[in-house]
């Protein structure tokens, strides 16, 4: 395919327009992205059978990231988030990136861990030298109950010994290492662990604690770089290249602060979180992996780091992302599941490599932002348009209003009421 993301003027269009505009991208009648974006598909019986005590269903905006090239292939990548900011700020910063040959990002084996903790365990147990001598067997016995997951490529692989000491005891822990394929993981991992719980009780004559799946999914990674050339970033500054070094100036403080750190990496998570809900994921499982990585050296750390390199302002970034494009909401619920068709998400590495792909860029932008003209005027500029939609602004009225409440810069809704008092007035 040789389509461009770049939609020219797309945040410009009406709402009907910008639907068309993406039918043509996908090559698809009208009618059918109608239906998914109409905000109706996901019905409140499916909520019901869902979660427990359901009483109806609750609806975000669905938007479209543009300007993305990632891996050599330009992309128009599906958000799902309430803040204004967000997908403005990450197609800006996509633009800027794929000028740098586009944003280049490569996903590890998907690999999940599952963890047993053994209490009352012999004193002479030598758990190392116990799993060895049987992980054959048992790594045998656990795919033997998963042949579709072997047939496409996964299923278990090695079973290592961990020792913890809390300076109170030691604890014993097995982890299960699993390729999950497409999946997720979680049910199928923990699925294991209950399979093999029994059967390694019996070698060790030690007793399973907690059987379950860990989050902190550093075995299913996305290694991303983005470069952005320094001439390109003249117009943020007094010089492209003053503009980069502030921007690796900002990198390194969120690199040794943990108090800015937590604030940088949220600024990640705001485009991996949209991409995530757009496609049916467990955003909470990714954020813990996230700061749990983040935090992996003992000290809480920014997750990317930007630095100026001869003449292109770089960044990298390296995330574990557990996703998945089978099972779950990705079949059940059915914007979900036409999304990943659309945008050709239908692989996890796919479909890890540009969440991992919008988050540099989301956090490409607010570097920017804080360090030329400041977070909050370009967050207020968007605000305005809120504050006068919420008084009964529309169409062009809406227009006028944001344009004066940004040049006087005043997004009060009483300036706001006042505004759209004297439009209304003048016009009749």
């Amino acid at each position: 395919m040789s389509r461009s993301s770049r939609l020219q003027g797309f945040y410009n269009r009406t709402l009907e327009e910008r639907r068309a505009m993406l039918a043509d991208w996908l090559g698809l009648p009208a009618e059918a992205v109608n239906e998914i974006t109409s905000g109706e598909v996901f019905r409140v019986e499916l909520a019901d059978v869902l979660v427990e005590n359901a009483i109806g269903t609750f609806a975000l905006p669905l938007a479209i990231a543009a300007n993305f090239r990632i891996n050599g292939r330009d992309r128009l990548v599906p958000m799902v988030i309430e803040e204004s900011s967000v997908v403005a700020a990450s197609s800006h910063a996509a633009k800027l990136l794929r000028e740098g040959e586009g944003i280049v990002a490569r996903a590890t084996e998907q690999q999940m861990i599952g963890q047993l903790q053994l209490i009352e365990v012999p004193q002479a147990l030598d758990l190392a030298e116990l799993l060895a001598r049987n992980e054959s067997e048992l790594i045998a016995m656990l795919n033997a109950n998963h042949p579709r997951l072997g047939a496409v490529g996964g299923g278990a692989r090695t079973l290592e010994a961990r020792r913890i000491d809390d300076g109170s005891r030691r604890w014993h822990v097995v982890h299960l290492v699993v390729d999950v394929a497409d999946a997720m993981g979680a049910n199928i991992v923990n699925t294991m662990l209950e399979r093999l719980a029994p059967r390694l009780e019996e070698l060790s004559g030690a007793r399973v604690h907690l059987k379950i799946l860990s989050n902190l999914s550093d075995r299913r990674r996305v290694d991303v770089v983005g470069r952005v050339p320094i001439a390109l970033l003249a117009p943020y500054g007094e010089s492209g290249r003053h503009v980069a070094e502030n921007v690796e100036l900002a990198s390194r403080f969120a690199e040794v602060d943990p108090y800015r750190a937590a604030t940088h990496n949220k600024g990640i998570m705001n485009g991996v979180d949209a991409t995530l809900l757009a496609t049916g994921q467990d955003f909470r499982a990714v954020e813990a992996g996230a700061h749990a990585y983040a935090a992996r050296n003992g000290r809480y750390s920014a997750l990317s780091t930007w630095r100026v390199e001869e003449e292109a302002l770089v960044g990298r970034m390296t995330i574990p992302l557990a996703v998945g494009t089978v099972g779950g909401m990705t079949v059940l619920h059915p914007a979900v599941n036409r999304i990943l068709e659309w945008f050709d998400l239908t692989r996890a590495r796919e479909l890890a490599e540009v969440v991992a792909a919008v988050g540099l860029a989301q956090n490409l932008a607010a570097l920017l932002a804080l360090s030329t003209e400041g977070i909050q005027r370009g967050h207020m500029s968007l605000h305005a348009r809120n504050v006068a939609f919420s008084i009964g602004a529309r169409g062009d009225e809406l227009e006028a209003l944001v344009a004066s409440m940004s040049r006087e810069n005043d997004f009060s809704e009483r300036y706001a009421s006042e505004l759209l008092a004297d439009l209304r007035a003048t016009h009749g």
